[in-house]
């Protein structure tokens, strides 16, 4: 086999070879959840490799080091199974004066001593701490998003919903629409 060749094969196994890489995965304050290719203290180390077959990335804790803040989050009590808006659907077009019906799915129902405020483009709703539904009254045209979030009230941990989109149009008076 020629040298220039053989170098070649050479640099594509070594191309195609599998590595591994190290990624750290923490959860900060507000419950959410981070990653990183920079070691951060009290993060979790994990294995990933880039074989062609898909395996899920295996996680390895360090030796020593401290693991208290990844481990915190789940006795935040802010462990809901459900926490998504429901109502209305992301990218929804609204028309005219439709008064929009604001749904959050949140499973179990809400706690004791959890609140939940709304935001509308990114402003903070005036509705009750435990409001899960209610109306929108009428919106100019435009586009906005909605998104809510539950905070402990003793601990003061929250965790956010979904953000979705949704768009409000006005009929024109050259075309008005007909329901």
């Amino acid at each position: 086999m020629h040298p220039r060749t053989s170098w070649l094969v050479t640099g594509l196994l070594a191309a195609c070879a599998v590595q591994a890489a190290v990624v750290y995965k923490w959860v900060d304050a507000d419950g959410v959840v981070h990653y990183s290719d920079q070691e951060v203290p009290g993060a979790e180390k994990i294995y990933t490799s880039s074989s062609t077959s898909a395996k899920a990335p295996q996680a390895r804790t360090p030796a020593a080091g401290p693991q208290t803040s990844a481990k915190a989050a789940p006795s935040s009590g802010l462990d809901y199974s459900e926490f998504s808006i429901s109502a209305p659907q992301n990218e929804q077009t609204f028309f005219g004066d439709d008064v929009i019906a604001v749904h959050l799915s949140l499973v179990p129902a809400l706690k004791a001593n959890h609140s939940i405020t709304w935001h509308l483009n990114g402003r903070q709703l005036d509705s009750p701490p435990d409001a899960v539904a209610f109306p929108l009254p009428h919106l100019d045209r435009g586009t906005y998003v909605l998104a809510a979030a539950i905070t402990d009230q003793r601990t003061g941990d929250s965790q956010s919903s979904n953000s979705i989109t949704f768009y409000v149009r006005q009929p024109s008076a050259l075309l008005p629409q007909h329901k």
